[in-house]
């Protein structure tokens, strides 16, 4: 297994849940080619977004079909000037590389804040480490094992 893998499994196991990471070789890199290998919506796949608020990492977790408005990200950060990470920006904060960045585990505690939109489904898929992995979980199990606030961050449709 890789160290990757391994890493968010005991960080959900530190939180009281076993997860059980599927791995896909077609890749699970954006949310359309996870949603189209795990056989579930987009709007299951849990995004997890870094941004820079006031230059401070934070992750967003947002549905596969949203995009993050920074606006209500700022707000809920508390921040005045937010942006997107730059991939070496999220790999030095989180430990993983883009497109296979979990929702905990991190190198290190980082803000994680949880759009509401993904409290209405029953069961939600997210990165385990690496962008070939997922792994299944309800959404009040995320929100507790990643510490997030929960929160309006979507951009209107």
């Amino acid at each position: 297994m890789h160290a990757s893998v391994s890493r968010v499994i005991d960080a959900a196991r530190h939180a009281g849940l076993e997860i059980t990471v599927e791995s896909f070789p077609e890749g699970t890199r954006t949310a359309v080619d996870a949603a189209t290998a795990i056989g579930c919506a987009v709007d299951q796949i849990v995004k997890s977004l870094v941004f820079l608020a006031d230059e401070a990492p934070v992750i967003a977790l947002v549905s596969g079909a949203d995009r993050v408005d920074l606006q209500k990200l700022g707000v809920l950060a508390g921040a005045d000037a937010v942006r997107r990470a730059a991939g070496d920006e999220a790999r030095a904060a989180t430990g993983f590389t883009i497109g296979g960045i979990p929702p905990f585990g991190h190198a290190r505690p980082l803000t994680v804040l949880v759009d509401r939109g993904l409290m209405t489904h029953e069961v939600v898929w997210a990165a385990a480490g690496r962008p070939d992995a997922v792994f299944s979980i309800r959404p009040d199990d995320l929100v507790r094992a990643s510490s997030g606030l929960v929160g309006d961050l979507a951009a209107p449709r």
